[in-house]
């Protein structure tokens, strides 16, 4: 199947494509729910009011905000606002994130159109499939590691572009600036400073709302040579579903982190510790994740790109959530103690296993001279290691708690009805443009 005719036609996903679809759209909503008090998303939000603004049909109502702003404005503050909260959903052999950016896309684009739930999903679907393969062929093509922004952006462009109702012609051009303009940053540099940029999906998702409203104006743009020269990234379209490979994450946490965090809590639980019983904990992990931060952080950004700090916020508190990795646990002396017992190197099986794979082993050395050892562990919250309905509900009320439970739960209750083509897609709109409640 040609690209463009699965962006502008008739998208033929399975059922379970599309109801899982429904499922990263509440989860992804949940991190942006957490995400608004943030310092980041605040920013943001408050800059693109200033210096992005729109009225009219040219204008789109911020998430959990209420205010509006244009929509490359919108998109980008959402997709920051979700970026800067790191516990939205990934695609391993993409090395990065798809739902931070085409979630918001689709809020700002559906907005103020007559969209069913199931057109919006089906959008959406597509924006994911689009993006996956766009990874695919950029990290194919170029020696660097770009962060999400590089190639989320043309997820952007193709559910923008059929969401307005582009022509085969606007599209290729909006493909083209979507490309061109996208954030080419290179990952492994935040992650050796962590910052506010988090994985570039900020200006991937203003980048790829601009270029389809400049295409529709008819700006041109250079042929994007990762999806018209790369076409064995792009072979599969419409027969593989690659948002079934999707992960959900259960911690706010750089997923590089998230197997050691596994085969930590395991070993934990499994024998009964707590961090007092901990004498050294040796993690074995493959190279990225061996490069996290690996101080005390001193901003929650670097909290979430880290490895021996989140380990530590495990042994101490027994979890690793939004409150965790912000305030006053950022300068928490019982985790300050725990962190110089982490020790961290790279293990070859490890590395090669990556991307395709997040798998690390730890061992435990207790205060009594045990060493207890977990095994190669999977990061949880894919396919290897699926989280259940349940954990998922749990985690997104975990996330989403700025908002007063009745909303909370509303939102969660349209997870299972977006399928219907009878319910307007403006039912969860409605629900995601106020403000938090104080609660």
């Amino acid at each position: 199947m040609s690209v463009t005719d699965f962006v502008l036609g008739d998208v033929d996903a399975p059922e379970v494509a599309l109801e899982f679809g429904a499922t990263l759209l509440i989860d992804t909503l949940g991190v942006a729910a957490g995400a608004a008090p943030m310092e980041a998303g605040r920013i943001a939000r408050d800059h693109a009011v200033r210096f992005m603004g729109g009225t009219g049909a040219d204008a789109a109502t911020m998430l959990f905000d209420g205010r509006q702003a244009s929509l490359p404005g919108a998109a980008f503050a959402a997709a920051t606002q979700i970026d800067n909260l790191d516990a939205h959903d990934g695609l391993n052999e993409t090395k990065g994130h798809i739902g931070c950016a085409v979630v918001p896309a689709l809020c700002t684009f559906a907005e103020g159109r007559s969209v069913s739930a199931r057109a919006a999903l089906e959008a959406l679907v597509m924006a994911y499939e689009v993006s996956a393969r766009a990874a695919v062929a950029l990290h194919g093509s170029v020696s660097d590691y770009h962060t999400s922004g590089a190639w989320n952006a043309l997820g952007v462009a193709a559910l923008g572009a059929r969401l307005r109702g582009l022509s085969a012609y606007e599209l290729r051009q909006a493909f083209g600036i979507a490309e061109y303009h996208g954030p080419r940053s290179q990952m492994m540099r935040e992650i050796a400073n962590p910052t506010m940029l988090h994985d570039g999906s900020g200006m991937g998702a203003m980048v790829g709302t601009m270029a389809v409203l400049l295409a529709e104006d008819g700006f041109t743009g250079a042929p994007a040579v990762t999806v018209e020269d790369v076409t064995e990234a792009w072979a599969d379209l419409g027969s593989r579903w690659t948002i079934l490979e999707n992960y959900i994450k259960p911690y706010p946490i750089c997923r590089w982190a998230h197997a050691s965090l596994d085969a930590l809590g395991a070993v934990m639980a499994g024998h009964g510790l707590g961090a007092g019983d901990i004498a050294q904990v040796e993690v074995g992990t493959f190279a990225e994740a061996a490069a996290l931060f690996p101080d005390m952080p001193a901003t929650s950004s670097q909290a979430q790109y880290s490895l021996r700090f989140a380990l530590a916020s495990l042994a101490v508190k027994g979890q690793v959530g939004p409150s965790e990795i912000m305030g006053d646990a950022l300068r928490d002396p019982e985790v300050a103690a725990v962190l110089p017992r982490i020790e961290v190197r790279e293990i070859a099986r490890h590395s090669a296993a990556f991307p395709a794979h997040r798998i690390s082993d730890v061992t435990v050395v207790t205060a009594d001279g045990r060493r207890l050892a977990s095994g190669d562990v999977h990061a949880s919250g894919g396919p290897e290691a699926p989280m259940g309905m349940a954990a998922v509900e749990a985690k997104f009320h975990r996330m989403a708690v700025p908002l007063a439970a009745r909303r909370r739960q509303a939102i969660w209750a349209l997870r299972g009805r977006l399928t219907d083509p009878e319910v307007p897609f403006s039912d969860l709109l409605n629900l995601l443009h106020p403000a938090p409640e104080a609660n």
